[in-house]
Parts: C-alpha cells; sequence; structure tokens
C-alpha cells in the first residue's frame, strides 16, 4: 500500500507554511489516489498536533478523506485514511 508521509519538525513555527504544506500533501494524496497519509508533527507539548487537527477538520477538508486517526502508541503521529 502506497503512503504519504509529512513531517513537521522542520516548520513547526511558521504557521503559514504548516497550512500549505497540509493542503499539499492532502491534494497529492487525492491526485495519486494514495490511501494513507502519515502526519507527524511530533510530541512536544501538543500545540502543533492541535493546530494540524483543527485544520483537518475544517468542513471543505474533511469532506476529502475518509477517516482520521490518532495513532495510540505514538502521541505524535496522525493518519489520514483516504477512500478513492
Amino acid at each position: 500500500m502506497a503512503k504519504l508521509k509529512l513531517d513537521l519538525h522542520d516548520i513547526y513555527n511558521k504557521g503559514d507554511k504548516i497550512d500549505a504544506e497540509l493542503n499539499r500533501i492532502v491534494q497529492e494524496a487525492l491526485d495519486k489516489r494514495i490511501a494513507l497519509v502519515e502526519i507527524i508533527p511530533g510530541k512536544g507539548s501538543g500545540q502543533l498536533k492541535k493546530k494540524v487537527l483543527r485544520f483537518l477538520n475544517q468542513s471543505h477538508i474533511r469532506s476529502l478523506y475518509h477517516r482520521l486517526e490518532k495513532d495510540d502508541k505514538n502521541f505524535g503521529r496522525i493518519f489520514i485514511h483516504f477512500r478513492h
């Protein structure tokens, strides 16, 4: 199964760049019909993960994917599942 991965460690303090990268990875998954995207906001204070979840829960983004999964074994990972 093909999977895309986005590590946000390098841009954790650049809000506009984070949104742009999240938009890019979601669009890439749709264009290439990839079923799973792994986003790594990292553990930290949890603020970046909350920002990512807020972004993904916007109605226009939410309608693009099937399911969102927070990794229960690793707090610093989020999976987006697509149904094509």
